[in-house]
């Protein structure tokens, strides 16, 4: 992977990585910083499909895929390492070690995609947001990213209604409430789970879905 890489680099908060309906020359893998997966729809609204966090790669099947049926921003100022379509596609072909790991990698995304679609679709506010904070420090903590029960969450409110179907104002109150019930807090972009086993119970979460139990880097959140 390291001799397909031909170097990285680093976009903008709020830059465009790739419009839907290109024809990308490049996958990402995110170095540092956070970028979403979206869609723009034609009254200018956003919905937010997936964060992209440090270890995570922007989309493999786009080496196979004529254009993008979707489009990728950067949440924040974001590192990315450019891989070549077409060096992926040997690598898909002729190094299949590492076309598993690919293959997984897309599994666990559809993985996450599916849990998102069933808390958009049967979970009330509090619980959605609560679930989508225990899944960010789970996954946080997999890239090296958390401290204990802490790590950055550089979204803006907007942002996170974006994410999860709630106005700007709705967001907040939803917010407001989980903590003052003493879950959790959010200071400078920084967010931190006071409460973890009742934040799992409260949202209903198992981490099942994102298949990071043989993970050496993983930590259980106390």
């Amino acid at each position: 992977m390291e001799r397909a890489s031909t170097g990285s680099v680093l976009m903008e908060k709020g830059e465009v990585i790739i419009n839907e309906g290109e024809r990308p020359k490049y996958v990402y893998l995110i170095e540092k910083g956070w970028a979403c997966r979206y869609k723009l729809l034609e009254n200018g609204d956003n919905h937010i499909m997936a964060y992209l966090i440090p270890g995570d790669l922007c989309d493999v099947h786009i080496a196979i895929l004529d254009e993008m049926d979707h489009s990728l921003r950067a949440l924040t100022p974001v590192t990315l390492r450019k891989f070549p379509a077409d060096e992926m596609r040997n690598i898909m072909e002729n190094h299949h070690r590492l076309a598993r790991a690919l293959f997984w990698s897309t599994l666990v995304d559809e993985a996450v995609l599916r849990e998102w679609l069933v808390n958009m679709g049967t979970r009330p506010a509090e619980s959605r947001l609560a679930h989508l904070f225990c899944e960010m420090l789970i996954r946080s903590h997999i890239a090296g990213c958390a401290k204990d029960n802490s790590f950055e969450f550089p979204l803006s409110q907007a942002e996170l209604g974006e994410t999860i179907g709630l106005t700007s104002v709705h967001t907040n109150r939803v917010l407001q409430k989980l903590r003052q019930e003493g879950l959790v807090s959010l200071e400078k972009k920084r967010l931190t789970i006071l409460d973890w086993e009742r934040l799992k119970e409260f949202s209903q979460f198992d981490s099942i879905y994102l298949h990071c139990q043989n993970i050496s880097c993983q930590r259980s959140p106390r």
